[in-house]
């Protein structure tokens, strides 16, 4: 019998019965899916470190994932996301007859339900305990008072890559009373000069250490006279157990 249920964009699940093994092509949903249900997870890609002492096969990185190690794992379900994965590797598991998720994640309130769905209707899995207590965290956080402080989130240097429109980790940043300058740019990662960047005249930069490795001796000296923030990159921009500590973790960086 096939069950057939709707991924985020709207694509149809051809499940052909109980999901029992699962690979995953993204580092939140691996995380997710591992914590809510251990043993279900067969196989992820080479960057998914989380949770730490996952052991599971690996099937290379997100944009270049070994299609014939995927299907050879048999799995019921690939979990995908529509801005970390490539839609021609989607394209081909689902030509070969396997079943494809692809979830979309720009904001919390979105991660939320997406995660629900997969969890949930799509694997046939309780709803997991984190998830209630994530949304709890979130719900329960303070409303920022005052301005909102504008800043500059760079992504990526080499060039110069930064948050613009419609992204989570934008999101996240606003309900910590963090306004991202290029929130309203036509790009969603726009690559901006960095003369333009300090032109804006941010009242900070936040410093993630993901994708791009931001530390203390890389990134801030070239925002000469603005205060940095170095933020976690994984609790910034994963949607998954990670957002339980989210606000805390983050909280903590933006304030010192």
């Amino acid at each position: 019998m096939t069950a057939s249920l709707i991924d985020d964009l709207g694509h149809p699940v051809p499940l052909h019965g109980p999901v029992r093994r699962v690979v995953s092509l993204v580092p939140s949903l691996t995380e997710a899916v591992a914590v809510t249900a251990p043993g279900l997870l067969v196989g992820a890609t080479d960057w998914c470190s989380h949770p730490v002492g996952l052991e599971v096969a690996r099937i290379g990185g997100t944009k270049n994932p070994d299609l014939a190690a995927v299907q050879a794992l048999r799995p019921d379900l690939v979990i995908a996301n529509e801005e970390e994965n490539r839609a021609p590797d989607l394209a081909a598991l689902r030509a070969a007859g396997v079943p494809v998720h692809v979830t979309e994640v720009r904001s919390l309130d979105q991660a939320f339900r997406s995660l629900d769905h997969l969890l949930t209707a799509v694997c046939g899995l309780p709803r997991p305990a984190w998830l209630v207590r994530a949304e709890r965290a979130w719900a329960e956080l303070p409303v920022p008072t005052g301005p909102a402080r504008r800043a500059v989130v760079p992504i990526w240097r080499r060039p110069w890559m930064v948050l613009g429109r419609d992204t989570f980790a934008g999101d996240l940043l606003r309900r910590l009373g963090v306004r991202n300058v290029y929130e309203a740019h036509p790009d969603r990662y726009p690559a901006i000069k960095l003369p333009e960047l300090l032109a804006v005249e941010p009242e900070l930069v936040v410093l993630p250490d993901e994708p791009y490795r931001f530390t203390a001796d890389d990134g801030p000296e070239a925002f000469p006279d603005i205060p940095a923030a170095l933020l976690s990159g994984r609790h910034l921009t994963w949607y998954g157990p990670s957002l339980l500590a989210a606000p805390t973790v983050l909280g903590e960086q933006l304030r010192r």
